[in-house]
This record gives C-alpha cells, sequence and structure tokens, in this order.
C-alpha cells in the first residue's frame, strides 16, 4: 500500500536518520546527515562514488557505528553493533551478490534457520510441503517468477536470487529494506523484473531505501530521493517534482535541490 506525502506528517517514520555524522581519520564521510522513511515509502539514495551512501547505509544495518547523531526505527533509538543486531531488529540489505545456501533449493533457503516441523507418531520431520506452499504463496504476492523453488539458488541469476531474499525478508515481517545496487549486472529484461519485483512489495507497505547509480531506473519506481555529496544532503525531496537532469545536476554539483 504505497502512502501518500501529505499522510505521512501524521505518521511516524520506520525509520528516521538524524544528524549522523561519521569520519574515518581525517575524512568526513558523512557530515550531519538526516532523512525520514516511511511506510510503503521507496526512497531513491543517490550521489556518485565516495559521497557517503555506503557508509550511511553500514551505519543504519549495524556495520558501522556513528560517531554524532542518532537513528530510529520506529520511533525507538537503535544503536546496532553488527548486521545480525540490526537483521533481527527488522532491517534486511540485499546486496547484488547477497550471500545463499546455493546448493539448497529456493524453498529451504526461504526457511533456514525457521524451518517449521510436524509430528507422526512422535517423530519430529520437516514440514516441506508447507515450505514449499508458503515460498510458492509469497513469491506469487509480490510478482516474482522462479524457474521453480524446488531450483538450488546456486543456478538462479544475480535478479532471482534478490527476489528470494527480499520475499524471504517480507514473509518475516522485516520492518524496512535497503537494496544496495540492485540493477548492477542485471540485463535488461531482469531489470524491468527487479523494477516490478520493488514496486510490488512496497505495495505491502514495506519500505525501501533504494541505492543505485542508475538514475533512470530509481525515477521509475522511487517517490522520494535524497542525494549525497562529499558526505553532505545535497538534495531530497518528491520525485514526482524533478527530471532525471535535475537529478544529475545535482550529483555532479551544478545545482542543489531541497523541497
Amino acid at each position: 500500500m504505497a502512502v501518500h506525502l501529505r499522510e505521512q506528517e501524521a505518521e511516524e517514520p520506520v525509520l528516521e536518520v538524524r544528524n549522523v555524522s561519521k569520519r574515518f581519520g581525517h575524512v568526513q564521510a558523512l557530515d550531519d546527515v538526516s532523512l525520514k522513511v516511511y511506510r510503503g515509502d521507496i526512497v531513491g539514495l543517490l550521489g556518485d562514488n565516495g559521497a557517503g551512501k555506503s557508509t550511511l547505509i553500514k551505519i543504519i544495518a549495524g556495520n558501522h557505528q556513528c560517531d554524532e547523531g542518532q537513528v530510529f526505527l520506529e520511533g525507538k533509538r537503535v544503536n546496532f553493533s553488527s548486521p545480525a543486531e540490526a537483521r533481527a531488529a527488522g532491517i534486511e540489505t540485499v546486496y547484488q551478490q547477497s550471500p545463499v545456501c546455493t546448493n539448497a533449493t529456493v524453498y529451504e533457503n526461504f526457511f533456514i534457520g525457521r524451518e517449521p516441523v510436524k509430528s507422526f507418531l512422535g517423530v519430529k520431520t520437516l514440514d516441506v510441503p508447507k515450505m514449499r506452499d508458503d515460498t510458492r504463496k509469497i513469491l506469487d504476492d509480490i510478482g516474482v517468477s522462479m524457474p521453480s523453488i524446488d531450483v538450488e539458488m546456486g543456478i538462479l541469476s544475480g535478479g532471482q536470487r534478490q527476489a528470494a531474499l527480499l520475499g524471504r525478508f517480507l514473509h518475516w515481517g522485516g520492518k524496512i529494506a535497503l537494496l544496495d545496487e540492485p540493477f548492477a549486472a542485471l540485463g535488461v529484461a531482469e531489470s524491468r523484473n527487479a523494477l516490478k519485483m520493488v514496486r510490488e512489495v512496497s505495495k505491502k507497505g514495506l519500505p525501501i531505501i533504494l541505492i543505485t547509480h542508475n538514475i533512470e531506473y530509481a525515477l521509475q519506481v522511487i517517490n522520494k530521493f535524497v542525494i549525497l555529496r562529499h558526505g553532505n544532503v545535497v538534495g531530497s525531496g518528491k520525485a514526482q517534482d524533478v527530471t532525471m537532469q535535475d537529478l544529475v545536476a545535482t550529483i555532479t554539483g551544478a545545482i542543489h535541490l531541497n523541497d
């Protein structure tokens, strides 16, 4: 369910980054960065190499801790010490090469660590039919096409692996997804499928931060944007109010955009 920006003003953001700064030695990677992400948002986090995008995402995902500022998840301040801690709280980062069990099937990857069991005559066994049915249903719900949920993850394309990971995250009650360069190394047809997947997942209410260099693809799905340059926010606003040329000019420093 996409949420209109005007309605969001009365809502609590799912994720809020407030005045976050980060230094690595003498390098100021982030300087007083703030953003809010609401239910149903797809926020494009844009910027050139070295702009600070990866540092910000790693702070949200628990890889780094900020030197100054605060991060809030559903109104509660968080300070994750590891990606596992952030994931347990409901924050998932999906990379182009996210780790999976390549020799396990799609449905087995879907239920890793949460396998349902059934009991017959006191003997407990995996409830494989439930695993297969639940996996097929959630992938169908978000419009993901797979050769089969019985194939090994290792033979799937990068886009299909991303779809399976995002579907799994949505199924288990994830609160926000961070998609880091999801279109990198994807062909045209697979990129179209990935864009469709992002839209469908957002309709389910899962907010997404989309990190990408592909401005054309970003504008097909995002409703908001935040642009970083040299660790500073130099542009933010509604995607409907800008053109690709505006965004590129802001990324390169030719103009400054703020809502």
